[in-house]
């Protein structure tokens, strides 16, 4: 009963809050995660009452798998994004933004922060700086996934935009473990080859793979259906499958081998929709049926969200240039790259800041940061305070940059009691 009581509580308080989020102008991601905040545990879950909010960080992880089935659901709609007749205008533009924007990123915030380890050297240690450097290659897709789809955004900045994102969070998972190598050599004093270069390119090669077998089992399956009901059941029984098989890891001699959950679920909806002739009208369907999923996503994502991380003057100072240097990376690496690739103005404008929200990706590679003690939960701390701020006011500058790129346009902005009114809705 607890449970249940929590978890109606956090999608109704994300729903009310997204109606006055609307009132102000605000995408209603950041309405969720503010009412996170106020459902977790330092606002309403402090009262201790069992059932009313989620009264502890602890009580928040038994939630956990929703989180991880919503960015199942995330990924495999970001898939959708890399069907071939779209991507023949926008994929090598795609692909060369998507890894110098990541890699830039990574050496701007690398530089600054290791500038910052020469001034309190004490205090922050210098492989705390490099890891961060490739967590600041990671983009949140999820925030800003619910962005365009609330906005319905449509043009040239959107279409290649979540491409980006996808691809933004495969080259960061290379950085990250190279970083996160380069930072375990400096503090053992020896290399490790197959953490450096092996294990991630390993990681991504066989996530894609497997999301691309079970792509192709999906799309036979789905053959034997023709009800919409039973196809779209069938499309929530394959994702499911893919998160649990992302989820596994084993040793192979001395090799570690581990899937991306995001990679395999965007190649699992990448392969579907390029070979399904249905596929479209099925995608629909999914995000529709997905939306109370991803609400509570973003709740759970806000409850956890540490506010503790104020009280040290040292994670803040340090935090706010980690998000300076962040912002100036994505910013300027997109726009020179875009340029470079011949895009669109607009594209060149304003693509850097649609690329500001971390959430996730950042975060998971925070928690495997912490393998290397200390060191680890400074920048687990850093990351948390980052993402408390990206989460917050990411999605709106998100927003206002599709806007000023003229791809959301308010009379496309129409409410289903309108659709049902003209006979359009069904």
């Amino acid at each position: 009963m607890q449970a249940l009581l929590s978890l109606s509580i956090a999608i109704f308080a994300g729903l009310m809050l997204s109606r006055l989020a609307k009132l102000v102008k605000l995408p209603a991601v950041t309405a969720y995660l503010v009412a996170g905040i106020l459902v977790g545990p330092y606002v309403l879950g402090n009262l201790g009452i069992q059932g009313i909010g989620f009264v502890s960080m602890s009580d928040i992880k038994t939630y956990s798998i929703l989180s991880d089935v919503a960015l199942g659901f995330i990924a495999f709609s970001i898939g959708n994004e890399f069907r071939l007749s779209h991507l023949k205008n926008t994929g090598k533009q795609a692909t060369v933004i998507g890894i110098v924007q990541a890699v830039f990123t990574t050496l701007v915030v690398d530089a600054l922060l290791i500038g910052v380890h020469f001034i309190i050297p004490n205090k922050f240690p210098l492989p705390a700086a490099i890891v961060l450097g490739a967590i600041a290659s990671a983009t949140a897709p999820a925030a800003t996934l619910m962005v365009v789809r609330q906005y319905k955004s449509k043009g040239p900045l959107t279409d290649i935009l979540l491409p980006i994102v996808a691809l933004d969070d495969a080259v960061g998972l290379v950085l990250f473990a190279v970083s996160f190598g380069i930072s375990k050599a400096l503090i053992s004093g020896h290399v490790d080859v197959l953490s450096v270069i092996v294990e991630p390119i390993l990681e991504v090669v066989l996530s894609l793979g497997l999301g691309a077998l079970m792509g192709q089992l999906f799309t036979w399956s789905e053959r034997f259906f023709h009800s919409r009901s039973k196809r779209l059941s069938m499309s929530v029984t394959f994702v499911l499958v893919t998160v649990a098989l992302s989820m596994l890891e084993f040793n192979i001699g001395g090799i570690h081998v581990a899937f991306s959950s995001l990679l395999v679920c965007m190649m699992l909806g990448t392969v579907f929709c390029n070979e399904c002739d249905f596929s479209e009208e099925l995608m629909a369907r999914v995000e529709r049926w997905s939306s109370p999923l991803l609400i509570l996503f973003f709740v759970i994502s806000g409850a956890e969200l540490e506010l503790s991380v104020f009280k040290d003057y040292i994670i803040v100072i340090i935090g706010v240039v980690y998000i300076v240097s962040r912002c100036i990376g994505k910013y300027f690496g997109a726009s020179f790259s875009a340029r470079a690739v011949n895009c669109d103005n607009n594209i060149v404008k304003y693509l850097g800041i649609t690329l500001f929200p971390q959430a996730g990706v950042a975060l998971g590679m925070a928690i495997k940061a912490e393998a290397l003690g200390e060191i680890g939960s400074i920048v687990a701390n850093i990351t948390l305070f980052s993402v408390l701020i990206y989460e917050l006011v990411g999605p709106f500058l998100t927003k206002i940059s599709l806007q000023k790129a003229g791809e959301i346009r308010p009379e496309e902005k129409v409410s289903a009691r309108d659709l049902a009114k003209e006979g359009k809705y069904h």
